[in-house]
């Protein structure tokens, strides 16, 4: 099949190639004369471009932060919760119902609407409507907002 077909587009072939022998002929020759007639041109071009190129590399090198590693070792204080007592104040100003307490304390742990909905044996829906609730009463946003409000103010420990 390709011998075939190199019979048969022979011309088409030698003619293609001749012309590409042809053309890189030519393109040696202008770039030899280019070189030739212009030394002087080129060599100072290569120089700059060298020390350009010497300039970025050195710069960069010079420049590039030394990396080190600090291992910090702090103390974890972890709260006792068994001695917390809720704000009862700030709870009142938010009439944060019990059942919505209850959902914040949840969240606070790290549970999901649907752990939460299994935990109290509610629907998933009852349990977004109350943090929806519990978001507009707090004006925030977040569950994360929620919770880190809710310790601030001493609500949850």
């Amino acid at each position: 099949m390709t011998s075939r077909l190199f019979t048969k587009n022979k011309r088409v072939i030698l003619y293609g190639a001749a012309l590409a022998v042809l053309l890189f002929l030519l393109k040696w020759l202008e770039f030899h004369f280019i070189i030739i007639n212009n030394a002087y041109e080129v060599y100072i071009g290569a120089i700059a471009l060298f020390f350009t190129l010497l300039g970025i590399w050195l710069a960069l090198k010079l420049t590039k932060p030394k990396v080190q590693t600090i291992v910090v070792e702090k103390p974890v204080y972890i709260n006792d919760v068994s001695g917390f007592s809720p704000n009862l104040r700030e709870l009142e100003r938010l009439n944060l119902s019990r059942r919505e307490l209850e959902v914040l304390e949840l969240m606070a742990e790290g549970l999901s609407n649907q752990e939460i909905s299994a935990r109290l044996f509610v629907s998933l829906n009852t349990i977004k409507t109350h943090s929806s609730n519990l978001f507009d009463k707090m004006e925030v946003k977040r569950r994360t907002q929620a919770i880190e409000m809710a310790k601030r103010l001493c609500i949850i420990p």
